[in-house]
């Protein structure tokens, strides 16, 4: 395998460890990343960065400047999940019923490693935008920090996010232009009909029968409703009815998402599922209702930023371990919203096999620190061929 590490990342590889291992054992859930944020915050004051606090409550933004010249932005995810960790790591969670079981503590890392050595060598001339984000798992911070002026207070040419990846050898990337992570969409719906004693269901409408049989056919609409190459993908997540054994209830509550990369896909989808709850319910004499609540949009990468981005990994990895044709995830990524207000491009990084559980939102997943070198030294690559000093 080829091996472009920048020269004196390497140096660095122990402190990004101990960064992340840090990070790692105190997860900090969306919003709430106070000791991270404080941890990002003062190395990036050490290092010799303006640093910007507050953005979405707890958001860092560190300013590198060198000279006049573009703008670029570099953005990791802060974040943990809402799971009980069972690693046994020595540096476990010790915070119960939160984890980093998304690598957002290796992102944080590489990212704080890439300006340390920035900061130092400055073989650049222009400024690097060094964005911290919170509250990316479910919650939107990359869409309230746009919205709290980010791009306003710190203009930039182009902005780009990295995202490791289990499945995907430690020592490749994977980066292509268009669609690279899919819009997510929740939704609640409700079936309304009659409640009875369970032996008489003759007396009443029975909105659990109801309910299957409109989560039957919403499989279809994918499969017979769409063109076969417009993906998209309904689940129905929880299903929440009655609280005897002998009595029908009256309603049945579902949630779920819908996941697309087509704007104009999902409103068919949507579409479908309302006409398709409509008239089950009609037909049984139930009534149906349903409310979808625009989650996250597609991650679309632009084509420059995306060329960009591919021929910087190529520089570390060489271009026979970059995947220029990934196929897209049906995962979903707040970084879209940065991506609607600024071009650029969000690209993969190897975790290795995913073996045992180290997948991503797993108990068991622990971020790669093989990675690490790989990663900081592709956000070195990527600045210095955007800001040629």
């Amino acid at each position: 395998m080829s091996n472009g590490l920048v020269s004196g990342i390497e140096t660095l590889v122990g402190e990004m460890t101990r960064w992340r291992h840090d990070i790692h054992a105190h997860p900090e859930t969306a919003f709430e990343e106070r000791r991270t944020a404080a941890l990002v915050a003062g190395l990036l004051k050490d290092f010799g960065c303006e640093v910007h606090t507050g953005l979405a409550k707890t958001g860092v933004v560190g300013v590198l400047k060198n000279g006049d010249g573009p703008a670029v932005a570099l953005r990791a995810d802060m974040d943990a999940l809402h799971v009980v960790e069972q690693t046994g790591l020595t540096y476990a969670s010790t915070h119960l019923g939160k984890m980093h079981a998304c690598g957002h503590d290796g992102h944080s890392a590489m990212l704080l490693g890439a300006a340390k050595y920035l900061s130092a060598t400055r073989a650049f001339k222009g400024t690097v935008v060094f964005i911290f984000q919170p509250a990316e798992e479910g919650e939107g911070g990359a869409r309230v920090m746009v919205e709290e002026g980010l791009f306003k207070r710190f203009p930039v040419d182009g902005v780009y996010g990295l995202h490791n990846w289990p499945g995907l050898d430690v020592g490749a990337f994977a980066v292509k232009a268009g669609p690279m992570m899919a819009a997510y969409d929740s939704f609640n719906a409700t079936v309304i009909g009659h409640g009875a004693h369970g032996g008489m269901p003759h007396l009443g409408v029975d909105p659990v029968v109801v309910a299957a049989q409109v989560i039957s056919a919403w499989q279809s609409i994918s499969s017979r409703m769409l063109d076969p190459f417009d993906a998209v993908v309904i689940s129905v997540t929880q299903v929440h009815a009655g609280d005897a054994y002998n009595v029908i209830p009256d309603r049945v509550e579902m949630k779920g998402a819908l996941r697309s990369f087509d704007v104009n896909v999902r409103d068919r989808a949507w579409a479908h599922m309302e006409t398709l709850g409509q008239g089950i319910a009609m037909g049984y004499g139930a009534r149906f209702k349903l409310e979808l609540q625009e989650t996250y949009p597609a991650t679309i990468n632009s084509v420059r930023e995306a060329e960009n981005a591919a021929l910087a990994a190529a520089q570390v990895v060489g271009e026979n371990n970059v995947q220029r044709a990934p196929a897209p995830s049906m995962g979903a990524e707040d970084f879209a919203y940065m991506l609607q207000d600024r071009p650029g491009c969000y690209a993969w990084l190897g975790n290795g096999p995913g073996e045992s559980g180290c997948t991503l939102h797993n108990s068991h997943y622990d971020f790669n620190d093989a990675a690490l070198a790989y990663g900081a030294s592709y956000w070195v690559r990527l600045v210095e061929n955007l800001l040629k000093a």
